[in-house]
């Protein structure tokens, strides 16, 4: 005889809740990340609506195609490995040493973070391009006739990507570095292991998820970079810049095509460091017992030099940002030939803040990033819910390995994905047609960047003790009650830092933009693209620096969040 219990109409109303959340969840993802994604490939295996293979034998058939595969590939592992060399070295330096000032180099060591990709790539171009401030000062001082350097190709595209996506391996090992335990260390001190032992055979073990991590950010950025081998990548053909070409001149079998293997690539490289660290090769440390301790530098030279790497470090990551600020403050068209900008104005400034067209564009990007981040933060709190401290199942691997595809995928992919499927009449969407709205962008941003949420909403619900809720359950209180009076202000400072994580990386984002955007919703990246395609210089500037105080100042207040949660 059936238990009485499981089918009363009070254990129905009890999971009616769950069932409502797995049915939105369940629509986001097949409407943002399964159709999309999935016409796109179907798309690319039929020719002439024929199924085939023919498109792809043709694209590896190519010579240029099979050269753009390899230089995405090769760039982004040699990124992550010269990113690797800069962050790991600077995190142990200010996470385990104490030196004069060391707190504000630290800082200064993330300053790359608030740079969009456009907007830094544009500081790189005014600082050492071959008509930057760098080689205009080079060319008076030797007395050259031309530039002594060329910001192209490979070199470019790598010291770039390595300035501008070091920090990723700095915050994230500083982050496990601060976690670890260091009796381990001192143990194996102890008995009689040396320090290079001490760091390959216990501190970097433990350290492998934070690297593992930054590696994988790393990677993906890479793949997906499109604003540095646009605007100074030469003659080195990428996957992202390939897409947009075939996208532009209306072949878009080719477009499809190339889109799904750069999708391929990202995904491959998503299950293989996931697959590397569920291997647990790596000695996983208890994350207490000694407090942690910095080492003061207290010999003169040692202490000298420390101070000195760390100034010049500073230095050379504030150049790109102060010469964007300084060329701001020209004057347009008084930046020719001259090393400096020889009359200086607000102007600028004045242009941006009183035409109606760029206040336009700032609240277009204001609001449709908010929009995103606002809906990944509601959405965030359906998908948590459903998968937090619940007993693992197969269906829980793979919503939340769903949930991770947007992020793990380039812009340029989820992009073409959603034009392609929402770009005409469908059978999800009726006669409705997403592309040429204003709701593209915030669409795009929100699948983008949503992955990011739900991991700082996840970790947050993580942390919350499972007494706490039983015991509001023990009081009476219902879910809704023990949502809002328990959960929800644990939560909160962690969410919220999340939300203007994405919030702000959605204001800079470029790559998706341009494929997808209309004049009624044309974004700040759009609007500085184009005042350089003019040769406004310092108004695409002024726009810059805008966008960086904005991304700035909503950083601190998710900083302060995050050490709210802590």
């Amino acid at each position: 005889m059936a238990n009485p219990k499981i089918f009363s109409p009070r254990r129905r109303l009890a999971l009616s809740p769950r069932l409502f959340l797995l049915l939105i969840v369940g629509v986001i993802l097949l409407y943002g990340v399964i159709y999309p994604n999935l016409h796109v490939v179907l798309q690319s295996l039929q020719r002439e609506g024929i199924w085939s293979l023919q498109n792809y034998r043709e694209i590896f058939a190519q010579r240029i195609v099979l050269k753009a595969i390899f230089s995405s590939i090769s760039i982004s592992i040699l990124t992550v490995v010269f990113c690797a060399a800069i962050g790991i070295p600077l995190a142990f330096l200010f996470e385990r040493f104490t030196f004069p000032a060391r707190r504000l180099f630290a800082t200064l060591a993330a300053l790359p973070l608030v740079l969009p990709p456009l907007v830094g790539t544009i500081a790189f171009i005014f600082l050492c391009g071959e008509s930057g401030i760098l080689a205009r000062l080079a060319q008076s001082l030797f007395h050259l006739e031309r530039a002594p350097w060329s910001l192209r190709g490979w070199p470019a595209l790598l010291l770039f990507h390595a300035y501008t996506m070091y920090p990723f391996f700095y915050v994230l090992t500083g982050a496990g570095l601060s976690r670890i335990d260091d009796a381990l260390a001192e143990a194996g001190k102890s008995l009689g292991a040396t320090r290079t032992r001490v760091l390959t055979r216990i501190v970097l073990p433990q350290l492998t998820p934070s690297l593992l991590a930054a590696a994988l950010l790393t990677f993906m950025t890479s793949m997906g970079s499109f604003s540095a081998p646009l605007l100074f990548g030469g003659g080195v053909r990428v996957l992202t810049l390939e897409i947009y070409t075939a996208r532009q001149r209306g072949d878009l079998t080719l477009a499809l095509t190339e889109t799904v293997i750069l999708a391929v690539i990202s995904l491959g490289a998503l299950v293989f460091f996931q697959r590397y660290e569920g291997t647990r090769r790596f000695a996983a440390a208890a994350m207490k017992g000694t407090a942690k301790t910095r080492r003061s530098i207290a010999t003169g030279t040692t202490r000298v030099v420390a101070i000195a790497f760390a100034v010049l470090f500073s230095v050379l990551l504030v150049l790109p940002v102060l010469t964007l600020v300084l060329v701001s403050l020209a004057r347009e068209g008084s930046w020719t030939t001259q090393t400096l900008p020889t009359s200086y104005t607000l102007a600028n400034y004045a242009r941006i803040f009183s035409d109606n067209s760029a206040r336009q564009v700032f609240l277009n990007s204001l609001s449709m990033s908010a929009i995103a981040a606002v809906a990944a933060l509601l959405w965030s709190f359906c998908v948590a819910t459903l998968i937090v401290k619940k007993r693992r199942r197969a269906w829980h691997r793979i919503l939340s390995w769903l949930i991770l595809v947007p992020w793990a995928l380039p812009g340029t992919v989820v992009a073409v994905s959603l034009a392609e499927a929402y770009g005409k009449p469908s059978a999800l969407m009726g006669s409705f047609i997403l592309v040429g709205t204003f709701w593209i962008l915030p669409v795009v941003y929100f699948l983008r960047f949503m992955p990011l949420v739900v991991r700082a909403v996840q970790a947050s619900m993580e942390q919350i003790d499972e007494a706490l809720d039983q015991a509001g359950r023990s009081l009476g209180a219902r879910w809704r009650q023990r949502f809002f009076r328990i959960t929800l202000p644990l939560v909160w400072p962690g969410a919220v830092a999340g939300t203007l994580l994405a919030f702000v990386i959605a204001l800079g984002e470029y790559v998706a933009s341009v494929l997808v955007f209309v004049p009624s919703n044309r974004p700040i990246s759009i609007a500085i693209a184009s005042e350089l395609r003019d040769f406004n210089l310092g108004t695409a500037a002024a726009y810059g620096v805008v966008l960086m105080a904005i991304i700035a100042v909503s950083m601190m207040v998710a900083g302060r969040l995050e050490r709210l949660r802590s």
